[in-house]
């Protein structure tokens, strides 16, 4: 359930509809931090913040786009810190065409496709911390097969097959 008071504190993220017990706790976390945090979309440790992610879809819809995170050493989809940018679509837009290369994307939808809340491990400049990430569904407007570009921070980014996805999937 999403009141006008939840909407003013979550005006970066956008709607979302809870489909399970999963969801629902991930949306209550999630709204209660930015409920109570005024930094919420900066990048803070000591607090944790929201990011935002983009799951970029194939045009065919059978595959999804992974770039190899260097410092976790995991495929991942791309996304990154808001950095004070209130406005975690626009994040996990924005991610997507730097971490990627892609020329064109398109979001697919308005709403917030997924949210998820995990720690990031401490090293040597932060504190462990969380993450709020709220994630995002967009779509190339070039073939799946069109150049990635590798950027010097992203070993590389690879299109993985839908069916080899754990079972929240996206596809």
């Amino acid at each position: 359930m999403t009141t006008n008071t939840t909407l003013d504190h979550c005006a970066g993220i956008g709607a979302f509809t809870p489909l399970d017990a999963r969801d629902r706790q991930m949306w209550q976390r999630l709204t209660t931090f930015c409920a109570r945090e005024p930094r919420a979309f900066e990048r803070d440790p000591a607090i944790g913040h929201v990011t935002g992610s983009a799951f970029v879809l194939s045009q065919d819809l059978s595959a999804v786009l992974l770039t190899h995170h260097a410092k976790l050493d995991r495929w991942l989809q791309l996304g990154g810190h808001c950095d004070g940018i209130a406005d975690a679509g626009f994040t996990a837009w924005k991610e997507a065409y730097e971490e990627s290369g892609l020329s064109r994307i398109s979001r697919i939808g308005e709403q917030v496709f997924d949210i998820d809340i995990h720690e990031i491990p401490a090293n040597g400049r932060e504190a462990a911390h969380l993450h709020y990430d709220v994630r995002y569904l967009f779509r190339p407007r070039q073939a799946k097969s069109g150049p990635l570009r590798n950027q010097r921070r992203w070993p590389g980014c690879r299109w993985q097959s839908c069916r080899n996805i754990v079972p929240r999937a996206v596809c």
